[in-house]
């Protein structure tokens, strides 16, 4: 199996405490990885430091693809999509919303009408498309949001607890839309989750933030 992220050695601090230290790991194609830790562990700032949004103090990221190490523009440009606690709404339909990564891409736009549609209706939206996306329940609000990320096909989603703050049905949802995605050979799935049970009805690999180090047993320690 291909590797298509890469972090070696990645130190992040605030205010001078240290969050990671010397965190190292390789992601594999495909798939669901879940990240855990406690609260504070630093779960959200490595998603941000992987997903380019953050710089790390120290350390590198990679991505790679068939044929080798990626620039980092054209990662940016459409291999990988973030998705945060709170999606951020234009005043504008919901399809508008998700089409906008296509549109500042500048692909056609025969192929974005096409691409929206799927997107809508993998994600059960389709019925809303042209409804004011500010109207949406939270939970819907974060399904768009999924929509959006997921529009531009990339090749790994990140999502940070992406169902932190809505309802049940909702949660049901998105976990039943993450089991689909798994199946398809394109994305490779990281997400930070609080949620133990979602943890493990939905990945594929379980990983631990401790001591500012992602590690894949949860009793492993520096001694060991």
């Amino acid at each position: 199996m291909s590797i298509v992220l890469q972090i070696e050695h990645v130190n992040r601090s605030y205010n001078g405490k240290p969050v990671l230290t010397d965190c190292s790991f390789s992601f594999e194609k495909k798939g669901i990885y879940v990240l855990r830790g406690s609260n504070g562990a630093g779960k959200s700032t490595l998603l941000r430091i992987c997903a380019l949004l953050e710089m790390p103090d120290k350390g590198d990221i990679s991505f790679y693809s068939s044929g080798g190490r990626l620039p980092k523009n054209i990662v940016l440009q459409r291999q990988i999509s973030l998705v945060l606690p709170k999606v951020g709404v234009f005043n504008r339909s919901v399809a508008a919303n998700v089409a906008y990564p296509l549109k500042i891409r500048h692909i056609p736009r025969r192929d974005v009408i096409r691409r929206v549609e799927q997107i809508l209706e993998l994600v059960g939206l389709s019925h809303k498309k042209n409804q004011p996306a500010l109207t949406l329940s939270s939970g819907e609000t974060q399904r768009m949001g999924m929509a959006r990320a997921l529009v531009i096909e990339p090749e790994i989603l990140f999502l940070d607890e992406p169902t932190a703050s809505i309802d049940d049905e909702n949660t049901l949802i998105i976990e039943n839309l993450l089991k689909t995605l798994k199946q398809n050979d394109r994305t490779t799935i990281i997400m930070t989750t609080h949620d133990s049970g979602q943890a493990h009805r939905v990945g594929d690999h379980l990983l631990w933030l401790k001591n500012g180090r992602l590690v894949d047993d949860i009793n492993k320690t520096d001694g060991d």
